[in-house]
């Protein structure tokens, strides 16, 4: 029987009006910040550090149902594909704990 579910999206964030790093900043912080009050997540920004259009953000949500991990995900995209960036690209995979 199932412990949970971990869900970890791995999307692709491109600000194409910004014009430095402190203003990715601003998006990346305000992104991280919504993701984790409204869906629980844990957000870390993983790749394009030194970039200041684009960003990498890795996405975990836990839950006990796979149909409601399914939809935090679903919702945490629709959520990103709604600002003022563009999503670019999310990937998604789902981890049942104790399984391999």
């Amino acid at each position: 029987m199932a412990t949970g579910y971990v869900g970890i999206l791995t999307v692709e964030l491109h600000f194409p009006e910004n014009a430095s790093l402190k203003g990715k900043r601003k998006y990346v912080k305000s992104a991280k910040a919504h993701l984790h009050e409204r869906f629980g997540a844990s957000v870390a920004e993983v790749d394009h550090h030194e970039l200041w259009q684009r960003a990498t953000l890795a996405v975990a949500c836990a839950a006990r149902e796979h149909r409601e991990l399914e939809g935090l995900l679903d919702a945490a995209i629709r959520y990103l594909g709604s600002q003022d960036f563009e999503l670019l690209r999310a990937d998604r995979e789902v981890i049942v704990p104790g399984e391999r």
